[in-house]
């Protein structure tokens, strides 16, 4: 077809290609909303046209509907991506930290108690200066 027949300029036509998609990402308040439109689409058989008007796939919008019952949707816009953090993590370092600072006082504990039988021992053998009168 030639310009005249589209009545379109090359200027109005974009041809040009993203180098590469950007992933879309949906809040969970869109998610919840689109969830809502769907079930209120049910039995009409205007499903099909709020997914092609969104842009979704039937297989996304299922997996929606499993984080919904799990109840994960719902706190979805307050998580953050990244490494799990694990609750235990912190209650370990403090086990560690007490492990160490009890093994430290241990050991002076000990020293103390080696130092306190050497003590002991030079004052058993060391003789007694003997009074005069026995």
């Amino acid at each position: 077809m030639t310009e005249e027949q589209t009545g379109k300029t090359e200027a109005d036509i974009k041809t040009e290609v993203v180098a590469k998609a950007k992933r879309r990402q949906h809040s969970a308040e869109y998610k919840l909303r689109i969830l809502q439109e769907l079930d209120e689409c049910k039995g009409t058989g205007l499903a099909g046209a709020l997914l092609r008007r969104e842009g979704l796939y039937s297989s996304l919008v299922s997996k929606w509907r499993e984080q919904r019952e799990r109840g994960s949707l719902s706190g979805l816009s307050e998580q953050k991506r990244g490494p799990k953090v694990d609750p235990n993590a912190s209650e370990l370092v403090r086990l560690q930290r007490e492990n160490k600072r009890l093994k430290e006082q241990l050991e002076r504990a000990e020293l103390i108690i080696d130092v306190q039988k050497k003590v002991a021992q030079l004052v058993g053998t060391t003789p007694l200066p003997k009074n005069e009168e026995d």
